[in-house]
């Protein structure tokens, strides 16, 4: 059993703004839910995981804030400069390189403590980053002891972790690697298992419950 020597950093927008790709496919009035439903879910994951000491969520939205704090994370406020500039403060200035840092993309309901695990027993105490199941994204960064974390999100965050020297991690994770961009990732994580409250919030819609795909399709893209 390896010891809980990680600490994961999980940057999270205002949910008034968050996932905006996925409108439509749960009704306006309860798309933010959605969107802290699958944060809930995330987290839950994340710190069941046994590599994982602490959970730092970065975000300045209050019902996230609240949300988080209530499953064990340690919430700090956004500094600003975007998705890079959260996770640059979560990871190199409020955790510092003294420890073992995983940054987390927000939205992986179907994320398996096992999974994030096994990723993390790869990566050891290098930098390296997991690429989601679209093939373009980012799902994990890490950083080991000493080092900085130099996030890449954005466009492209794959080619361009791997360009900045970080290396791809390749294990068969597909619950870590599927984040929820549009009401087609939505149904695939339904497919995989989604977590307690992404379930139990479309299940409530009448939409979908695991292991069901009755998602609608969303607005054309």
């Amino acid at each position: 059993m390896s010891a809980p020597d990680w600490t994961a950093v999980v940057p999270v927008k205002r949910l008034s703004a968050a996932k905006s790709r996925l409108r439509g496919a749960v009704p306006a009035a309860w798309h933010e839910g959605l969107a802290l439903a699958m944060v809930r879910d995330t987290v839950t994951a994340i710190a069941a995981c046994e590599q994982v000491g602490e959970v730092v969520v970065v975000t300045d939205d209050p019902a996230a804030a609240a949300a988080v704090a209530a499953l064990g994370a340690r919430v700090v406020g956004d500094v600003g400069g975007g998705l890079n500039g959260a996770l640059r403060h979560g990871a190199d200035v409020v955790v510092g390189p003294g420890r073992r840092r995983a940054a987390l993309a927000g939205d992986l309901p179907a994320l398996r403590p096992d999974e994030l695990g096994a990723a993390l027993l790869a990566a050891g105490d290098t930098r390296a980053f997991v690429v989601d199941a679209a093939g373009s994204g980012t799902v994990l960064l890490t950083a080991g002891r000493g080092s900085a974390l130099d996030p890449r999100f954005g466009a492209g965050s794959a080619a361009a972790h791997a360009a900045s020297g970080a290396t791809a991690l390749g294990g068969d994770w597909p619950g870590l690697r599927q984040d929820v961009d549009t009401a087609a990732d939505l149904r695939t994580v339904l497919e995989l298992g989604a977590g307690d409250h992404t379930c139990a919030l479309l299940r409530d819609l009448g939409l979908a419950g695991c292991g069901s795909s009755r998602v609608p399709a969303g607005p054309p893209r």
